[in-house]
């Protein structure tokens, strides 16, 4: 930034007093509308009268002393006092020269009724490693070269395109060689690993659980204190930014998973910051989160909001995210979320909603679509209130998609039934189209349904070995043939057996078993099927794409729909047999052409399955030619799905 004599004042030597900030500035920070709060506050690298060293600005509306302290300083809280702003916005400032790139830092404070406490910079954006936790001085410079993919990411990341996301936790899905737990690949080791395992098995997109710093292995990410820092156990900033350059520079899209939903109560991070609740709210019946031991960000602060949404800005800006993932946004817009009655206050209108939240999630998604194109902001929300995925001016949320968690939960409860226990439930596998179009929902599988007891994949199917895998092939071809987005966490692509760990990698050595093998084999055909097949995208969230063809009206454990695009010849037909029995000779009735082939069986011996009844030529009867009615007859093998064109 270019030095300015109005703003320097040569004071003790050791600080100078400098600003970055205009009014301007500072009333939108005020005011909940600084969406680049990170461009001023912070430490960043500076030169002012050829002398190089770092300007610091923190907010701390509370505190009566601020200083910089550091392994330059010896953390010696006297020598680099900050100076505050006599405007009232709580802002301290000010510019230490000389000091390097890479030096340790934190912020000493003297807080509400002389409180003192050491925290690491909320602004920062690279931390020391844990179990350390001081804030490094950093310049984050790096050259991107995904100009290509930015100004082509609106018709990639389209919701009439494929959009089949592979979750990730990068510290377990591949440990270095010769140690599964002690040790993290880097940034650029998981690049080199990663890319190509994605794009063999035809993934879209890739979603990262948290990468933003955190001191907890355990929190898998969600326990943030770096808000503006990518962790630091796998590399520097610019190297994180490498992997996400490289994925795109190889046509794969990036989610991050993002928290603006609660944080920690780390003595470094952002609780009681100044020695009064300056973050979070004051009241415990909104301020704290009993399920995670956590405490809620207070939405009703413009401060806080222009934090976060620079937060969300920061990633898609200077990370070029794709899109975020919003974690626990039912916990965010729900007052009473994990509260017994007396535990919980209405709102001013008498509701359980918390009506700052949506205020903050509305304004975060309009700030999101004004200044990035093709973006998606999708909510993993397993609350019942409507419009989340509908416009802002037609009173919705704005997100662009939204975790269907009740068809995950049905769908997993189904399968898990023996089959000749399925017929009595079919209305619930079938209940997820009553409610599909009222928003745009993706299709999860994600990391909480493998963990805390709950069982991999593959043990939640009933039956003998046989059985379980054929159970999966066939659920897995339900996800990727319904509508809707399409999320798989990492292992469940080829039958992980154990629950996941963040502690060891996943079990690689299990592809050495035809089984698991070729179960990744049939997940890597089913998501190029739905990529190239323009009727299980086109209209993924609309009613054109979808009808039922038979829901079990004889009790047979059969489903059939069609799947629809722009144009009737690319139709698919979907059969799913849940029972363990075969069908064979099945007779059904279509329509809109009379030539059927099989693009896909489960049941394929390449897919380890029997390779019984196949349907090699499907025989067609015409019922009305001038309505292109037929009947056609074909074969489903027990616990197998059958995809027709």
């Amino acid at each position: 930034m270019a030095y300015e004599d109005d703003f320097f004042v040569d004071t003790t030597g050791l600080v100078w007093n400098y600003s970055f900030f205009t009014d301007k500035d500072v009333r939108a920070f005020k005011q909940g509308k600084m969406f680049n709060a990170y461009e001023k506050f912070g430490a960043h690298p500076l030169t002012v009268k050829e002398i190089a060293g770092y300007y610091f600005a923190l907010w701390a509306p509370n505190a009566t002393y601020v200083s910089v302290i550091g392994d330059f300083n010896g953390w010696r809280p006297e020598l680099h006092p900050l100076f505050v702003r006599q405007d009232k916005s709580g802002i301290w400032e000010g510019f230490i020269p000389r000091l390097p790139k890479g030096a340790l830092y934190k912020f000493h404070i003297v807080g509400f009724e002389n409180s003192i406490g050491e925290k690491a910079d909320p602004f920062a954006r690279y931390a020391e490693l844990r179990p350390g936790t001081a804030s490094i001085t950093w310049d984050d410079y790096f050259s991107w070269s995904d100009e290509d993919w930015l100004l082509q990411r609106s018709r990639i990341n389209d919701n009439q395109a494929p959009y089949s996301v592979y979750e990730l936790h990068l510290g377990s899905w591949m440990r270095p060689e010769k140690d599964n737990t002690n040790s993290f690949n880097s940034y650029e080791q998981i690049a080199g690993r990663l890319i190509p395992y994605l794009k063999g098995m035809h993934f879209t997109h890739v979603e990262f659980m948290p990468v933003m710093e955190h001191p907890l292995d355990d929190s898998w990410g969600y326990q943030c204190t770096g808000y503006f820092a990518p962790t630091s156990r796998f590399g520097k900033p610019e190297e994180c930014m490498a992997l996400i350059n490289a994925l795109h520079n190889e046509g794969i899209a990036v989610i991050l998973d993002w928290v603006p939903s609660h944080f920690p109560a780390d003595a470094h991070g952002l609780y009681m910051f100044d020695g009064a609740h300056t973050y979070e709210y004051a009241d415990r019946r909104k301020g704290y989160q009993p399920d995670w031991d956590s405490y809620i960000f207070n939405y009703a602060r413009n401060e806080v909001v222009s934090f976060l949404i620079s937060s969300a800005h920061f990633w898609l800006n200077k990370f070029h995210a794709d899109g975020l993932r919003v974690d626990a946004v039912n916990s965010m817009i729900r007052l009473d979320f994990s509260r017994q009655p007396g535990e919980w206050q209405p709102n001013e209108e008498g509701g359980n909603e918390n009506l700052e939240a949506l205020s903050f999630l509305r304004k975060l998604n309009k700030m999101a679509h004004t200044h990035f194109n093709g973006i998606k902001i999708i909510a993993e929300d397993s609350s019942d209130m409507p419009g989340i995925t509908h416009p802002i001016n037609k009173n919705g949320v704005g997100f662009d998609m939204k975790w269907m968690m009740g068809w995950m939960h049905d769908s997993l409860n189904y399968f898990k039934l023996n089959p000749v226990d399925r017929i009595e439930h079919r209305n619930e596998f079938t209940f997820s189209m009553m409610y599909f179009f009222n928003e745009r929902f993706m299709l999860p599988f994600s990391h909480d349904e493998v963990v805390h007891g709950k069982s991999p994949m593959l043990y939640k199917m009933p039956g003998n070995e046989f059985e379980k895998f054929a159970n999966l092939r066939l659920l897995y071809a339900y996800l990727f043939t319904h509508p809707g987005s399409k999320l798989l966490f990492m292992g469940n692509e080829f039958g992980q057996t154990s629950e996941w760990s963040d502690k060891t990698e996943l079990s690689w050595e299990l592809l050495q078993y035809k089984s698991h093998n070729q179960l990744q084999d049939f997940v890597r055909d089913l998501n190029l099927l739905y990529r190239t097949k323009q009727a299980l995208y086109e209209y993924q969230f609309s009613p054109k794409g979808f009808e039922w063809i038979d829901i079990d009206t004889k009790a047979r454990g059969l489903f059939i729909y069609r799947r629809m695009g722009r144009k009737r010849e690319d139709d698919i037909v979907v059969l799913l047999n849940m029972s363990n029995s075969p069908l064979e000779q099945l007779s059904v009735q279509l329509n809109g052409k009379f030539h059927w082939k099989e693009i896909l069986n489960s049941n394929h011996v390449s897919y380890w399955g029997s390779g019984e009844y196949k349907n090699e030529h499907i025989s067609h009867e015409i019922l009305d030619k001038k309505k292109k009615t037929c009947e056609i007859k074909v074969c489903l093998p027990a616990l197998s799905a059958v995809i027709l064109i």
